[in-house]
């Protein structure tokens, strides 16, 4: 097999990592900021019920939550897998799984606001959402933006446990390559998209962090 070939195969499998991690990203984000809210909440039930989800979510392995998502209706329902639903599985199971890890993110950095932005915020007549729209979210997202980085980090080298279910990203099928051709170069190159895949998000992110020094 020729190395253009061999990068060719690389490249499909680089864009079902990008799908992977551009709907965890998209969905993910907002559900943080959801489940931070509920993991907030005054009511005792609904701050101990997403108190659970996120503790199962951060304490159990990603590998094998996918796994349980995948086959769980198999084995419970007895519904047959389909291509569908491992696409399904893996979009449900790598954004319930960042969710939780959002949600810790988002509720330090709504915790560590100064109550008295809340008063000032309230003697000026605005109300609680928009307080926390106008004022505290975009101090929040400044707070918090290297931590969303790193976990935006590792969300693309995590792209890679979709394999476990079967889908047939970018280091499933340097795997397979490697195997076939009995060759190093494979991982070489996978290696080389992972760097520059993150280099790209690690400068996109510090950009955007630049642009929000006003809020300092």
């Amino acid at each position: 097999m020729s190395v253009s070939v061999m990068i060719h195969k690389l490249m499909e499998g680089m864009l079902v990592s990008l799908a992977i991690f551009a709907v965890t990203l998209v969905f993910s984000l907002p559900l943080g900021l959801l489940v931070s809210f509920g993991r907030m909440s005054r009511n005792p039930v609904v701050r101990g019920v997403f108190k659970i989800y996120i503790s199962i979510m951060r304490g159990t392995p990603l590998m094998l939550q996918l796994m349980v998502i995948y086959f769980g209706p198999y084995y419970l329902l007895g519904i047959q897998n389909s291509y569908t639903w491992k696409n399904m599985a893996v979009a449900v199971g790598f954004v319930l799984n960042y969710a939780a890890y959002f949600a810790e993110i988002y509720r330090g950095g709504i915790e560590s606001m100064p109550k008295g932005q809340y008063e000032a915020a309230k003697i000026l007549g605005y109300n609680s959402s928009q307080t926390f729209l106008r004022i505290i979210l975009p101090q929040v997202m400044k707070r918090i933006l290297p931590s969303i980085t790193n976990e935006t980090i590792t969300l693309v080298k995590d792209t890679s446990l979709a394999f476990t279910i079967g889908i047939m990203e970018m280091f499933t099928i340097a795997k397979a390559l490697a195997a076939s051709q009995t060759t190093m170069l494979p991982y070489l190159f996978a290696g080389i998209f992972y760097y520059v895949f993150n280099f790209v998000v690690a400068f996109l992110m510090e950009t955007i962090e630049k642009k929000m020094n006003y809020y300092s």
